[in-house]
């Protein structure tokens, strides 16, 4: 993690909260070196910027990780849903992929 661009990002948050790039950047900056902090801001986004389509193959990615696979499934399913919403084509190719990727995997288990 680069500490003057997490501080950076962390200055925007403070200054605009409801910007949905800066949670999702302080999403990713977060995953590989604090999870909890990483998994609530894709929280945040989940909850109050559903429409931010990027976030869900992230999301449920670090989900399943995480063990968590009934919501790694359901943030899934609601990034198909939504990516299909909005139109945007190459989000829900990537997201089905990565879906069907997930799907596999849990079935060997």
């Amino acid at each position: 993690m680069n500490n003057s661009r997490l501080e950076l990002l962390l200055q925007y948050y403070k200054e605009d909260p409801q910007d949905p790039f800066t949670i999702y950047a302080l999403a990713i900056e977060y995953l590989n070196t604090d999870v909890q902090k990483s998994v609530n801001y894709f929280s945040i986004l989940l909850e109050n910027h559903e429409d931010y389509t990027g976030t869900y193959y992230h999301a449920a990615n670090l989900f399943f990780k995480l063990g968590q696979l009934e919501k790694a499934e359901e943030v899934y399913k609601k990034g198909l849903e939504i990516t299909f919403k909005v139109k945007d084509m190459k989000a829900n190719q990537e997201l089905r992929s990565a879906y069907n990727q997930f799907l596999d995997e849990i079935s060997e288990e």
